[in-house]
C-alpha cells in the first residue's frame, strides 16, 4: 500500500509521482538532495550508463533516466519493492531500464557490465558502504571518469583509493560524488 509519493523534479517525465510503499528500510532520497546531485551530474548523465544499487523507490535511476541517461540498472533485493520498481517503469513507459531482485553485494561481485555513474544509497545502519566501495573497486565496475553518488548517515571514511569531488549535507545526510583515484 502506498502512503505517499516522491515526484520526479525533471526531465521527460517531470512532475510524475511514483508511489512510496511503506516499508521501514526505504527512505526516498529528497527532491532538495536529487536537485543538487543532478546538478552535479548534468555534464555527465545523457546517455550515461547507470547502476541503481539498493534501489529502494527507484527515484534516482528514474530521475537519471528522465534526464537521458542512456540506460539504467537497478538492483534490489526485496521482492515487494521489485514489483513497485516494475510498475513505475510500466507506468512511465521506460524502455532502458533493467530491474533484477538480487542481493546488491553478489550482483557486485558477479556483474560483468561497467558504468558511468553509480548511485549508492543503502539502508542506513547496515554496513554497507565500505565493502560496496571495495567491491566496486575490485570488480572495476566503473568505467574510465567513472562516478560514484553516495548517500550516508554518518560521516564515511573513504578507502584510500577513492576521492571526494563534490559533497554536501542536508540534515543527518551525508551526501557526494567520488571517483576512483
Amino acid at each position: 500500500m502506498a502512503i505517499s509519493k516522491i515526484r520526479i523534479i525533471a526531465g521527460k517525465w517531470r512532475g510524475r509521482k511514483l508511489d512510496v510503499i511503506n516499508l521501514p528500510a526505504l527512505r526516498p532520497t529528497p527532491d532538495r538532495v536529487r536537485e543538487t546531485l543532478f546538478n552535479w551530474l548534468q555534464e555527465d548523465i545523457v546517455g550515461a550508463c547507470c547502476l541503481d544499487l539498493f534501489a529502494g523507490t527507484g527515484v534516482l535511476g528514474f530521475e537519471a533516466l528522465s534526464r537521458g541517461a542512456g540506460a539504467v540498472f537497478m538492483i534490489e533485493s526485496n521482492p515487494k519493492i521489485v514489483e513497485s520498481l516494475k510498475h513505475h517503469a510500466e507506468m512511465l513507459g521506460s524502455k532502458s531500464h533493467t530491474i533484477k531482485l538480487a542481493d546488491a553485494m553478489s550482483w557486485v561481485r558477479q556483474s560483468i557490465n561497467k558504468f558511468d555513474i553509480i548511485f549508492l544509497d543503502p539502508p542506513f545502519g547496515k554496513g554497507y558502504l565500505e565493502p560496496c566501495l571495495e567491491a566496486i573497486s575490485e570488480e572495476m565496475l566503473l568505467k574510465p571518469k567513472g562516478l560514484v553518488y553516495v548517500e550516508s548517515e554518518k560521516k564515511l571514511v573513504l578507502p584510500s583509493d577513492w576521492k571526494i569531488t563534490k559533497e554536501t549535507k542536508i540534515s543527518n545526510v551525508e551526501s557526494m560524488l567520488i571517483e576512483p583515484i
